[in-house]
């Protein structure tokens, strides 16, 4: 199982990565949660799976070019991390930040919680800071 686990994970990361999240459905329960921390703005956030959706179409409507690399990942039990990379180009505002026509690369990690195979809930850790330094924002 937690083969096929990390392949969904995986695969739902590259799904973020290239807009196509209404390709998901098969691997999200309809009462997944996703757990920012940080959040784009200055918090944390606990998004219902619309929401989420809602926040993968924003980051696309102000980013370009954009790259999701898988670079490690580690599954036990229903538990999947991923460790990831994503690249874009700033092309338009996002949630509060103005454009800023940089391209920037930062990491993060998905703790992902299943249950029968269906995704349920989402922990991610990103660096923000690195994110903000690449668009020139900080730094």
């Amino acid at each position: 199982m937690s083969t096929d686990n990390k392949a969904s994970s995986k695969k739902l990361l590259e799904l973020w990565g290239d807009n196509a999240l209404h390709q998901a459905a098969d691997y999200l329960s309809p009462n997944y949660v996703n757990h920012q921390m940080p959040d784009a703005r200055d918090g944390t956030s606990d998004l219902s799976l619309e929401e989420w959706k809602g926040l993968v179409s924003d980051f696309h409507q102000g980013f370009s070019d954009v790259k999701m690399e898988v670079l490690h990942q580690v599954a036990e039990g229903d538990y999947v991390c991923s460790r990831w990379r994503m690249t874009a180009h700033n092309t338009g505002p996002f949630r509060g930040y103005q454009a800023t026509g940089k391209t920037t690369s930062w990491t993060g990690v998905h703790t992902d919680h299943y249950e029968g195979g269906t995704l349920v809930e989402s922990w991610v850790d990103w660096d923000k800071y690195g994110w903000l330094e690449g668009l020139g924002l900080v730094g």
